[in-house]
């Protein structure tokens, strides 16, 4: 066509071609970005049906939780070993057999395992660590609801996740059975929203609220999305990484109703961007979910610029954005994890201007006692006098800008 109307028998003109409705089409990935992205092994699992292991209730009932269930899939080291025993009373081990295929079975040093199996320094309590480092819990105008900033609030949902990070911020509460979110506390949740017209953004936690059943999941965001003053609302939630399978068409389907959506994950290493995890976030993109990382900078794990670059690439061809690094918390027995805050600064110093802005997030450090996130990044700015900003690039050259 020229562009110009399709004329009808009587000079009418009809639609243009472009303004025709487009036909729903499933939006399916390049095969060239997806061959980056190889499936997860299986390990012990190869003996396993197709059906069951693409099954995620299947994936949590048959999740790691003991010794003699880790010795069957890795080399457990001594120290592992005496680590799985001394730890379990106080935070519980819990591996999906998807998450734990993804660990190298010989090297203790890997990132995926050191993520997910205790080690001897969770005994060490630190001076500086707290037990609620966040201050979550004096915030809590009514159990479950944390309302620390004016127009938003945590919702605390429930207490399980498929996976028991090892970096856990709120080990108090997760893994913990006497910590969950009984339906009276999500009411009254609800409740408090409801009547506290300042908040417009409710960010649904836990636990993992993709623990829940996509009914009660529906329950929650339905009673939310029936409030007027709520805009958005955000699920934080680690399946993404752990438990891909949990994201299923009828997931989505769900989540297609209560848009806008927003998704806040958690990949913190390339290794964790498999064939399965792709095809999660691709499922919670067409359904129209808005996909943000947010990464944990962890010793050994991803403190390295290189690191982070790669996994930061990958997530972007995923269509998940870095939107945060978070200097690791103050929580009890993880200050193993802890790298010091100049080596997040470098980290972002690598990236900007090296890659596209949209692969540098912001890091950020959860300030003690409830204080918050504060940036933290690099300060570019060599000096300011009067209207005279002198201001230094990603190469190192320095620029002079006057204000009017």
């Amino acid at each position: 066509m020229n562009g110009d109307p399709a004329k009808t028998a009587n000079g009418d003109a009809t639609t243009r071609e472009w303004e025709a409705p487009l036909a729903p089409a499933e939006i399916r990935p390049v095969p060239h970005i997806q061959a980056r992205f190889p499936p997860g092994p299986r390990s012990a699992w190869t003996e396993v049906s197709e059906g069951q292991w693409n099954d995620w209730h299947w994936q949590q009932r048959e999740r790691i939780t003991g010794l003699d269930q880790l010795e069957k899939v890795i080399r457990v080291t001594d120290e592992e070993r005496r680590a799985c025993v001394e730890t379990g009373d106080q935070f519980h081990m819990g591996i999906t057999p998807y998450y734990a295929a993804l660990m190298d079975p010989e090297d203790p040093h890997c990132p995926v395992r050191l993520q997910s199996v205790p080690t001897m320094g969770e005994l060490f309590a630190s001076p500086a660590d707290l037990e609620d480092p966040l201050a979550e819990d004096r915030d809590m105008p009514v159990p479950g609801i944390t309302h620390r900033y004016p127009d938003r609030v945590l919702f605390y949902t429930t207490h399980n996740c498929p996976v028991y990070c090892r970096h856990c911020t709120r080990k108090r509460k997760v893994a913990d059975p006497t910590s969950a979110a009984a339906r009276k506390q999500v009411e009254d949740g609800l409740d408090y929203i409801t009547l506290h017209r300042e908040i417009r953004d409710v960010v649904i936690s836990g636990g993992d609220p993709l623990s829940l059943s996509d009914d009660r999941l529906d329950y929650i965001l339905g009673r939310l999305r029936a409030i007027p003053h709520v805009e958005i609302f955000r699920l934080g939630t680690r399946n993404v990484v752990t438990l891909p399978q949990r994201i299923t068409d009828d997931l989505c389907r769900m989540l297609r109703k209560h848009q806008p959506v927003y998704v806040n994950t958690h990949f913190n290493h390339p290794k964790e961007c498999t064939a399965e995890a792709f095809e999660a976030a691709r499922k919670l993109a067409d359904a129209g979910c808005v996909i943000g990382n947010q990464m944990v900078l962890l010793k050994g794990v991803n403190d390295d610029p290189k690191t982070v670059l790669e996994l930061n690439h990958k997530l972007l061809m995923m269509r998940v954005r870095p939107y945060y690094i978070y200097q690791c918390d103050l929580a009890k027995g993880i200050s193993h994890f802890r790298t010091p805050i100049e080596t997040g600064r470098k980290i972002i110093r690598a990236l900007r201007g090296h890659t596209s802005g949209l692969a540098v997030p912001y890091f950020v450090v959860d300030a003690p006692e409830g204080g918050g996130k504060i940036p933290v990044n690099p300060d570019y700015v060599v000096r300011h006098e009067g209207k005279k900003w002198v201001l230094r690039n990603y190469a190192g050259k320095e620029f002079t800008y006057y204000e009017p």
